[in-house]
């Protein structure tokens, strides 16, 4: 049970739009306001990271927003140094928020004298003090059991699939939702049965380390309006490529929807000359100018679903509720109507 009045929230740099975001949403639910803990994250001229806390957190619980994305580094310091000025100022209790984790695609060896950089950054969490890890769509589930704290791994599946209810409304019987790789089948499952719409799969073979040697299509997708489901997307490349194969099999139209919106290097300009009709992404992080002007990008908010997880988390009630698209409707009945 909480020992303080209210869940308090504090925000690094890496998206602090989100962080502004969740406040409001806390403030709807709590009627009254909420503000994010009025801090400074700067840097030296030589980049070291310094943090002042200006209000009071003794006893508080915290709860400290900052997706770990590009630069991946930077952001991952300022996580944390926040944690550790929070637990030198006796925080009551330090939940680190992080929608995107970083490294999480480093979880294994694929290769000899390679690191497992996820558990590397998974034990320096825990040695700065934090003592619970909330989180979206993890790149491999097994992550959670790096970490020797409880970690809450949100999804946004249960979101996605309202959105698909409300824009494909009366076309739904031609969704097919496609996952693109074998790697990625339990994802698209799970949200082809949130939807009830078949499951088709795009099987890649590479030659090496991201490049996409040849491609198949599994299954029938004439005809259909493909969807895609992803955790992420980096460059693009393999994305826009598995859109055009599905075009070429007979696909009416292909649209994307991907948790976590990497999108680095040419990726905008790829999904812009690409086959894909829509791309929709999360703001688990921030979308730089070139993304939110780009036409065929969407962003879901996930405020909403954060700001709920939070006072779940705060009050002690189920945090795994969320992935009920009955729990969901209320909190998203502003933007979508199925």
């Amino acid at each position: 049970m909480p020992t303080t009045s209210e869940p308090k929230l504090i925000s690094g740099n890496a998206n602090r739009k989100l962080g502004n975001n969740i406040a409001r949403r806390l403030s709807m639910h709590r009627g009254i306001s909420v503000d994010l803990v009025d801090a400074r994250v700067e840097r030296f001229n030589d980049g070291e990271i310094f943090v002042e806390v200006y209000e009071n957190v003794r006893g508080e619980d915290m709860f400290v927003l900052q997706p770990t994305s590009n630069p991946a580094n930077d952001n991952l310091m300022e996580l944390l140094i926040i944690t550790d000025a929070l637990r030198r100022s006796s925080a009551g209790r330090i939940t680190a928020v992080i929608p995107y984790f970083g490294y999480a695609r480093q979880d294994r060896r694929m290769k000899a004298r390679t690191p497992i950089s996820a558990k590397l950054v998974a034990n320096m969490m825990v040695e700065a003090g934090i003592e619970r890890v909330l989180t979206m769509d993890l790149h491999a589930t097994q992550i959670q059991g790096f970490f020797d704290i409880p970690v809450d791994n949100l999804y946004a599946s249960p979101v996605f699939a309202l959105d698909i209810k409300h824009h494909f409304k009366g076309a739904m019987d031609d969704i097919m939702v496609v996952s693109p790789d074998v790697g990625g089948v339990a994802r698209a499952r799970e949200l082809a049965k949130r939807i009830d719409a078949p499951l088709s799969i795009v099987d890649k073979r590479r030659e090496k380390a991201g490049e996409v040697a040849e491609m198949t299509v599994i299954g029938d997708v004439k005809g259909k309006k493909c969807i895609i489901v992803d955790d992420l997307v980096d460059t693009a490349g393999t994305l826009c490529k598995a859109a055009e194969h599905l075009m070429e099999a007979g696909a009416e139209e292909v649209h994307a929807y991907i948790s976590h919106g990497v999108l680095s290097g040419p990726a905008v300009e790829r999904v812009t000359a690409s086959k894909l009709k829509s791309l929709v992404i999360t703001d688990s992080i921030q979308a730089p100018a070139p993304v939110e002007a780009c036409a065929n990008i969407r962003i879901v908010p996930m405020a909403p679903l954060f700001a709920q997880a939070i006072i779940n988390t705060w009050n002690g009630t189920s945090v795994s509720s969320l992935f009920d698209n009955k729990t969901l409707i209320p909190l998203y009945e502003g933007l979508y109507h199925t």
